[in-house]
């Protein structure tokens, strides 16, 4: 089983920036995410981040992440389905595999949400994914389809349009919701087709996807249509009930933290939407991220029995 130092579940703003911090300070460092942005690729226009006049949420995360990896930050692709202690350190199950760390960090504010259709629990990480920017290259050339509704799903068609083979586009929509420029776009690409009105039914495929069935809502005609990959772009809900029995949460289901971030379990911090903390905004949850990651940092080296920095400007390396 691998150790990490820390394991940061969540890939958006919070998750990111802690993975910058805790990297930086020399932390074996693990970020385990669905996706990567979260709400933010919600966002085609954010006009209030520091540094920048306006930025789309696709791009200011994506620059979170490459500066995280550059810093040497592992990533995995995947969902947390379990944290248990493990004696001093605390076992991290995904779906696919286990982790054991020193400490975590849950920054995974809310989370895309899943296809619930057959099929779906068998091939996740194999050809489904919920992150067209993360997967997408490993799709080169390939028919791949799209799923879901909305802004977030037209920028996934977007980028894989310019990786892929052929997109194709499933939607319950009857038409396409955006912006003009946006809409500009995803109207002058060649290599898509777009079916209006329906519903997944499954996905299929042993050990890899081979296609996916969808019906459409008028005619209740159904199709099979063989792609290599399916990227769910069905919006995002909060999910923290797999921490409920681990970390004290509000009425409200958020991680109670304290201004270290620190839930109510020794070596277990929170940050960004996934906490209490009442301003929801992708620079606080930033903030909170590189807190957190400051926090398990300090926790860490107490741990191996080292001298715990006492203030930031200790921790910073030139």
């Amino acid at each position: 089983m691998d150790t990490y130092d820390t394991i940061i579940v969540g890939g958006a703003s919070a998750g990111l920036s802690a993975a910058i911090y805790a990297s930086r300070q020399g932390m074996k460092t693990l970020v385990i995410t669905k996706d990567i942005g979260g709400q933010a690729l919600l966002t085609t226009d954010i006009q209030n981040y520091p540094g920048f006049d306006m930025i789309g949420g696709f791009e200011l995360t994506g620059k979170f992440k490459d500066q995280a990896q550059n810093y040497g930050t592992e990533f995995l692709y995947d969902e947390v389905l379990k944290i248990s202690r493990n004696g001093d350190n605390f076992t991290v199950k995904t779906a696919n595999k286990e982790f054991s760390s020193m400490s975590v960090i849950l920054a995974f504010g809310k989370t895309p949400r899943d296809l619930n259709v057959s099929g779906e629990a068998e091939l996740k990480g194999h050809g489904i994914s919920y992150c067209a920017i993360c997967d997408g290259p490993l799709f080169r050339g390939k028919e791949v389809a799209i799923v879901g509704n909305g802004s977030h799903a037209l920028e996934a068609m977007i980028y894989l349009s310019s990786v892929a083979g052929k997109v194709h586009y499933i939607t319950n929509g009857r038409k396409l919701l955006g912006e003009d420029e946006m809409l500009e776009t995803v109207n002058s690409i060649k290599n898509k087709e777009i079916f209006f009105g329906s519903t997944l039914i499954s996905v299929n495929g042993k050990q890899s996807v081979e296609s996916i069935t969808f019906e459409n809502k008028s005619s209740g005609k159904r199709n099979t249509l063989p792609v290599s990959a399916v990227f769910a772009e069905m919006g995002y809900i909060a999910k923290s009930g797999f921490v409920k029995d681990l970390v004290k949460l509000n009425e409200n289901n958020e991680v109670i933290v304290d201004k270290f971030c620190k839930t109510s379990t020794e070596g277990i911090f929170a940050c960004g939407d996934v906490t209490d903390t009442p301003y929801k905004q992708a620079v606080i949850s930033a903030g909170q991220g590189a807190t957190a990651a400051l926090s398990a940092y300090n926790y860490v080296q107490k741990r191996k029995g080292k001298v715990a920095a006492k203030s930031d400007w200790k921790l910073i390396k030139h």
